[in-house]
Formats: C-alpha cells, structure tokens, sequence
C-alpha cells in the first residue's frame, strides 16, 4: 500500500507537469488510449465473456461515469493544489456509502451517520466557502468524487456476474471510448514528450492497481487503509517541493478529518463482515 500511495501520487504530480496546453479531455483520452497496451493479457477473457443486454448497458453506464469523473480530474489538476486534490479524493468512500444507501438498500447506523457528518465536515474545512474564492477545480473535485462512486458500485454489481479481468478490461475500452468525442472537440497535437509523460501516467497507475490487489492479497482492510494517509503527506511534500505550492494546514486538517471518518466506516463495516464502502485507492482512475 505504501508503494501504491507513491504510484497514485506520482500520477497526479505527472498530469500537473504536462500542463494546461493540451486540454484536460485530451489528456485524460491519450491516458487511456495508451494504456490500453497493458490489456493484452485480458483480451482473452474479454472475447470469452457471453454479455447479456444488461451487462452491456451496465458497463456501458459505468464507462460514461468513470469518463466524466476521469475527464473532470484531469481538469481539477490543471487548477487546484496537489495537496486538494489528494485530500477530496477522501470523499470518494464516503460517496460510495451513501449511494449504496439509495441504490442498493444499506443501512444506515447512528455510527456510520456522524462519520459521513465528520467527512463532510472535513470537506468544508478544505473548501471553506465564504472564506475565500472557490476555484471551478474545486467543484470538479466534488463531482469526480461522485461520478467515480457510481462507477465503483457498478463495478461491484458487475463483479459478482464476470471476472475481474473482464470488468477492468471493458472499464478501460468504454473509457476510452467515452472520452474520445471529447479529446476530439478541443484537440491539440501532443509533443513527443508529452506523450512520453502520458505513457508514465498509465504505468504508475497500472502499477498502482497491481500493488494494491497484493496488499488486499497480504493484509486486512484494517492494516491497509490507514496507510493511505501517507498520500496526503506527500502530496504536500511534492506540491511544496517542486510547484511552489504553500502548505495549507486547512488543507491538511480537512483531509485528516475525511479519512478518519473513512477509517471509521471501514473499520465498522469489517467488523460486520459487510464491506461496502471502499478502500480510498480503489476508486482511483
């Protein structure tokens, strides 16, 4: 999980490197068009598959979700801190447990309740509207966080009817595909290094998606969710280090204060035996 913080946060600080001269959409379709190269050993299982109508509007759903969450990300990191934007990707548990209250019948206890409150708590401490002027990235943020909930449950859904393999797999061709009339609309021809860049961010993110399906293999929920504070911690370093960005301790506050509501909420469902609620990396583009 520590080398799976490092590989999320090496992703962020490469997309906020490129830029803003190719456009966020862009950015987010050449991200998944050129890391389509690491499906190769699921085309098997993705040609095998028998899909019912529902099963394909199922991914085809999901694929719409994760394009907008993805391409709205993308734009979030072209206009906000390092440091914000890893602290808001917290929310994306807590999303998870509401609209799994909706959608799929959970249950809410008293517990689980004030943890939500506290999550949200954390995010006004970040945003602190009234405080200072919000950023259309901040908004973005918010509504990654959303779009990248529903695109989990229905993961879930779909994961208890196909493999594994073949639910990465269809996720990644119905993003790219849900992102390519986008890219197309403000296309910009990239740099050979900015190619370079994007190709960089598919393996640090491919690479963090393998380490983290080992450290569920290796250890319980418990044991490796708290690590994923360390990405706050190093989204701070990085963003101080090398984009001149101040250490906002409200920042810092505010995502603490979101990810130990997600904790708690982890912890409870754990011990209930009825994980719904996500671990944080899981929702990750």
């Amino acid at each position: 999980m520590v080398v799976t913080g490092l590989c999320f946060v090496a992703v962020t600080a490469l997309v906020k490197l490129l830029g803003t001269r190719i456009p966020a959409p862009e950015q987010a379709f050449l991200r998944y068009l050129i890391g389509l190269v690491f499906l190769i050993p699921m085309w098997g299982a993705m040609r095998r598959a028998r899909l019912t109508p529902r099963l394909w509007g199922l991914f085809g759903l999901r694929g719409l979700a994760h394009s907008a969450g993805v391409a709205l990300w993308f734009f979030a990191m072209t206009r906000i801190p390092i440091a914000e934007i890893t602290a808001m990707n917290y929310l994306n548990p807590v999303y998870v447990t509401v609209l799994a209250v909706v959608f799929l019948g959970e249950r809410l206890a008293a517990r689980r309740i004030l943890a939500i409150a506290a999550a949200l708590v954390g995010a006004f401490i970040i945003l602190r509207p009234g405080f200072r002027e919000l950023d259309p990235g901040h908004i973005a943020m918010l509504l990654t966080a959303l779009f990248f909930a529903v695109s989990y449950l229905l993961a879930k859904i779909l994961s208890g009817e196909v493999s594994a393999s073949v639910v990465v797999g269809f996720l990644s061709v119905t993003v790219t595909i849900g992102l390519a009339p986008l890219a197309l609309m403000v296309w910009v021809w990239p740099e050979p290094w900015e190619l370079a860049m994007l190709f960089l961010v598919a393996s640090f993110a491919t690479a963090g998606h393998f380490t983290m399906t080992l450290a569920f293999a290796a250890a319980p929920v418990t044991v490796t969710q708290p690590v994923t504070f360390l990405q706050l911690v190093w989204s701070v370093a990085i963003g101080a280090l090398f984009f001149a960005e101040p250490v906002d301790p409200w920042v810092i506050a505010g995502g603490t204060l979101i990810l130990g509501a997600v904790l708690f909420i982890t912890w409870r469902e754990h011990v209930l035996k009825k994980r719904v609620t996500p671990m944080i990396s899981e929702t990750k583009h």
